[in-house]
C-alpha cells in the first residue's frame, strides 16, 4: 500500500537524506498552485512563470529553516504572496523599459567591419579559384597551425618543397585577390 505522506512528513524524513527527492515531490505538489496564485497578482503569464521560478529556488534554499509553525502550504503560499507583492511594489518604483524599445536594432555597420567583411569575401573568391593541392597546403598551414616539418612528413616531401609551395601559393592568391579587389572597385 502506497501512503501519500504529509508535506511536513516528507521534508522530516526526506530533506536529510534525499533533498533532490523532497524538492520535487513538494515542487510537484505545488508548482501549479504557486503559479495560479503569481498569474492572479501579476496577470502576467511569463511574469508569472518568473516568479514561480523565483519562489521555488527561494524555497529550496530555505527548506531547512522550515519549522512547522504552520502548514507547509501555508509557509509557501505566504512566501509566494510576499514574493509576488515585492516584486510588483519594486516594478512600480523602478522605472523599466523593454530593451527592444530603448536600443535599435540597425545599427549602421561600420567602415572596418565593411572592408574586413568586403576583405573576407574577396579572399574566399580568390581561394575557389586555386588548386584543391594549393588550398589544402595552406589549410594545414594557418588554418590548422601545422608547422612546415609536419606538413614535409604528411606529404611526404622536402621541409623546403614545402616553403616553396606554400610561398608560391600565397604569391598566387595574392595576384588573385588584388586582382579581384582592383575588378570590384570598377564595378
Amino acid at each position: 500500500m502506497n501512503v501519500r505522506l504529509t508535506d511536513e512528513e516528507m521534508i522530516r524524513r526526506y530533506l536529510p537524506s534525499q533533498p533532490s527527492h523532497c524538492f520535487e515531490t513538494l515542487y510537484n505538489r505545488y508548482a501549479n498552485k504557486v503559479y495560479r496564485r503569481c498569474l492572479s497578482m501579476t496577470k502576467n503569464s511569463e511574469q508569472a512563470q518568473d516568479f514561480t521560478h523565483d519562489i521555488f529556488l527561494k524555497v529550496f534554499n530555505k527548506l531547512d529553516a522550515f519549522q512547522e509553525r504552520s502548514s507547509f502550504s501555508t509557509w509557501l503560499y505566504s512566501i509566494s504572496f510576499n514574493y509576488c507583492s515585492d516584486q510588483i511594489r519594486l516594478a512600480k518604483r523602478l522605472s523599466v523599459t523593454a530593451l527592444d524599445d530603448t536600443l535599435n536594432q540597425d545599427f549602421p555597420e561600420s567602415r572596418e567591419s565593411a572592408i574586413h567583411e568586403e576583405t573576407m569575401h574577396l579572399v574566399k573568391r580568390a581561394m575557389e579559384t586555386i588548386s584543391p593541392k594549393e588550398r589544402a597546403l595552406l589549410q594545414l598551414k594557418y588554418e590548422d597551425g601545422l608547422s612546415i616539418d609536419a606538413i614535409a612528413e604528411q606529404y611526404n616531401l622536402k621541409s623546403s618543397t614545402v616553403k616553396m609551395r606554400l610561398k608560391r601559393t600565397r604569391d598566387k592568391l595574392q595576384r588573385l585577390y588584388s586582382h579581384r579587389y582592383a575588378c570590384d572597385l570598377l564595378d
